[in-house]
């Protein structure tokens, strides 16, 4: 009996080192827990993203108008794209079309459709038919008198024109229609009824590039 107790009592012995190995293993385990994962935060806006996207906007301003003084540059005209804004040329324009205008240096001839202002502060362009010219100078294409009348209309525009004033002179002609968009012009023709539109679209397009995620 001792001798078969003096060989089970260092299995025993083992045994409990096992179980007090385990034991403390899993106790150095819940006592260090493993840290939690990270947590995700959006990033903020700094000044310097802020200022790259008041840039941007910036840029893209400039190079609208860039685009648009090379297209005058170009035509020679102006206002090389006008919207129709009446009826008064119908069937041939109708309301929201986009002419596209150049002002070329040959001279006026009947049958020819321009845009012209008469230079008022309350004036607008108008796009109507070149009815009548009287030319003074072969040599001068600016020496000469135009009547106009729009094709839907009754009688000719001189009751359009300023009091006093029966013809239009050359500088009154802002170009002349060498072609034509239908319709496309109806988002200005609505910007232009309701204001608050055209004030909402333009704050709308500045918020968006100055707060949009900048990727880079």
């Amino acid at each position: 009996m001792p001798a078969f107790a003096s060989k089970i009592s260092p299995n025993m012995d083992v045994f409990r080192r096992l179980i007090g190995g385990s034991a403390s293993s899993a106790q150095n385990h819940e006592g260090d827990p493993s840290p939690p994962p990270p947590l995700v935060t959006k990033p903020v806006q700094t000044k310097r993203q802020f200022m790259h996207q008041v840039v941007t906007l910036a840029m893209i301003v400039c190079s609208a108008l860039m685009i648009w003084k090379g297209l005058v540059v170009a035509t020679g005209s102006e206002s090389p794209i006008v919207v129709v804004l009446s009826g008064s040329m119908e069937p041939g324009f109708y309301r929201g079309d986009i002419l596209f205008l150049n002002r070329p240096e040959v001279a006026a001839k009947v049958g020819d459709i321009v845009v012209y202002n008469t230079g008022t502060k309350e004036d607008i362009p108008i796009v109507h038919r070149i009815t009548r010219v009287h030319a003074h100078s072969e040599e001068d294409i600016e020496d000469v008198h135009i009547l106009t009348k729009g094709d839907n209309n009754y009688g000719d525009d001189v009751t359009l024109y300023p009091r006093g004033m029966y013809w239009l002179q050359r500088k009154h002609v802002l170009g002349t229609v060498r072609g034509f968009l239908p319709y496309v012009g109806m988002a200005t023709i609505i910007m232009n009824d309701y204001p608050m539109v055209k004030y909402g679209l333009i704050g709308l397009l500045a918020v968006t590039v100055i707060f949009s995620k900048d990727d880079a």
